[in-house]
C-alpha cells in the first residue's frame, strides 16, 4: 500500500494557524474502541500509545474519544473536540461510516481530518468538503483491485457478493460491479446484512445460488465473520474472498470456517514473510520492535494505519516550520509532493489524490492453518 504525507501536512496545519504562537498543537483522535468495529479501533488506539509527545520543538496535547462504532457518536465527539478542545487536527475515525458521517463538521471547522477508513468516497471527488480529508489506508479500490486481479489468476467467472447494509458495502457493491464487468466475471447475486445480525444464513443460502466460483464478502470489523461461517456451515466449496480482514480478530471470530479465505491486505500483517528490499519491511519492522512486544505483531495492520498517520505529522511539522507559516500559500505548496515509506504502505499524495496508495503496496494473503500466509505481492 501507498502513502504520502504531502498534502496531508498542507491542509492538515492550514487549521492550526495558532500553534506556533501557542508552543502547543492539540490533535484529537475518534477511533471505535467499542463496538462492530472495535477490532480495528483498539488497535488504532493502541498505536497511540506510542504517538509522540514533542515535535520539532512544538509539545503535542492529544484528545483520545470512543465513538462506539456509531456515526452520531462519532459527529458529537468531533464538534465537541472542534469546540471545547480547540484540536488542530483530527486522527481517525476508524472506519468509512463514522468517517463519513464527519465530513461536514470538520470542514465546517476547517480541521484536517486522516481517517483510518478505506472508502474512496472520503477523498473523492475532491470538493470544498473532501480538500479537508486525508487518509493513511489505500483506497477501497486498491484492495477490491486486487480481489479482482486474484480472480482472473485463479480463473474465477461467476461469483455472488454478501456486503454489510452500510457505506462501506455500498462503496465495495459498486467497485465489484465495475471491475467485474470490466474482467468478463459475472455476479450472480449480491445479498446484505446487518453488522449487529447474529445469522446470515438466508444471506449465504441465497448467494450460493447458482454455484458461484467465488463469493466475496465485503465488511469491515468481525461481523465479516459471520456470512463467513455461514457459507462454511451451508458447505460452500468455493473460493471465499473477504475485503479487508486480514486480521487476528476475524480468525478468532471466524475458526475453522476461516481455512482457505483470501484477502487483500497492508503488507505489515505478512512482514516476516515479505522479501529483504520490499519498500514497507523495515519501517514496519522498527514499527513491530515497539509494538509487537506490547499488543502483539497480529494487530499491526490497523495499529500500521494509526503510526503511518503519526508519522506524516513528524515529517509534516518541521518541513512546514521551514518553509512557511501555516495558512499560507507558501506552506501549502510546500508540502503538496511529498512522499514516503510508511510502515503500512508507501505513500504519495498529491492536490488531487488524498489517499495517495496504490497497488505496488498491497498485497493477498490466504488463511492456511489458521494463519495469515502471504499468496501474491507486487514488484518492487
Amino acid at each position: 500500500m501507498k502513502r504520502s504525507a504531502a498534502v496531508i501536512c498542507a491542509s492538515l496545519l492550514f487549521a492550526a494557524c495558532t500553534w506556533a504562537g501557542t508552543q502547543e498543537i492539540t490533535i484529537g483522535v475518534d477511533i471505535s474502541t467499542t463496538g462492530p468495529a472495535a477490532d480495528l479501533g483498539i488497535p488504532n488506539g493502541n498505536a497511540m500509545t506510542l504517538a509522540p509527545k514533542e515535535i520539532a520543538g512544538q509539545k503535542i496535547r492529544y484528545v483520545l474519544l470512543d465513538d462506539a462504532s456509531d456515526p452520531s457518536t462519532a459527529v458529537q465527539n468531533v464538534k465537541r473536540m472542534i469546540s471545547q478542545d480547540n484540536i488542530d487536527v483530527l486522527l481517525g475515525p476508524s472506519v468509512t461510516p463514522t468517517s463519513l458521517a464527519v465530513i461536514e463538521t470538520i470542514a465546517t471547522g476547517k480541521v484536517p481530518m486522516i481517517s483510518f477508513a478505506s472508502s474512496s468516497g472520503l477523498v473523492f471527488p475532491m470538493d470544498a468538503q473532501k480538500k479537508w480529508v486525508f487518509k493513511s489506508v489505500p483506497n477501497a479500490d486498491i484492495f477490491c483491485a486486487e480481489v479482482f486481479n486474484s480472480m482472473v489468476k485463479l480463473h474465477v467467472k461467476t461469483m455472488s457478493m454478501i456486503a454489510s447494509d452500510d457505506a462501506f458495502g455500498d462503496t465495495w457493491i459498486a467497485i465489484a460491479k465495475s471491475l467485474a464487468k470490466e474482467k468478463g466475471i459475472l455476479i450472480l447475486s449480491i445479498e446484505k446484512f446487518q453488522r449487529t445480525d447474529t445469522s446470515t444464513t438466508a444471506q449465504a443460502l441465497h448467494a450460493m445460488q447458482g454455484n458461484p466460483d467465488a463469493i466475496l464478502i465485503a465488511c469491515a470489523g468481525t461481523p465479516a465473520a459471520t456470512p463467513q461461517i455461514a457459507l462454511f456451515e451451508r458447505g460452500y466449496k468455493g473460493k471465499i474472498y473477504q475485503s479487508t480482514e486480514a486480521n487476528a480478530a476475524f480468525l478468532r471470530v471466524a475458526g475453522v470456517a476461516a481455512e482457505g479465505t483470501l484477502a487483500p491486505t497492508s503488507p505489515i500483517l505478512v512482514n516476516d514473510q515479505l522479501p529483504d528490499g520490499f519498500p514497507t519491511k523495515a519501517p514496519a519492522n522498527e514499527f513491530l520492535k515497539v509494538y509487537a512486544p506490547l499488543y502483539g505483531y497480529n494487530s499491526g495492520e490497523f495499529a500500521g494505519t494509526a503510526a503511518d498517520a503519526l508519522k506524516f505529522l513528524e515529517l509534516c511539522i518541521p518541513q512546514a516550520l521551514k518553509k512557511g507559516k501555516p495558512g499560507t500559500v507558501q506552506f501549502r505548496e510546500a508540502l503538496e509532493h511529498a512522499h514516503i515509506n510508511g510502515v503500512d504502505a508507501v505513500y504519495t499524495m498529491s492536490p488531487t489524490d488524498h489517499a495517495g496508495v496504490g497497488l505496488s503496496s498491497m498485497v493477498l494473503v490466504q488463511v492456511v492453518h489458521g494463519s495469515w500466509k502471504l499468496v501474491d505481492y507486487p514488484e518492487f
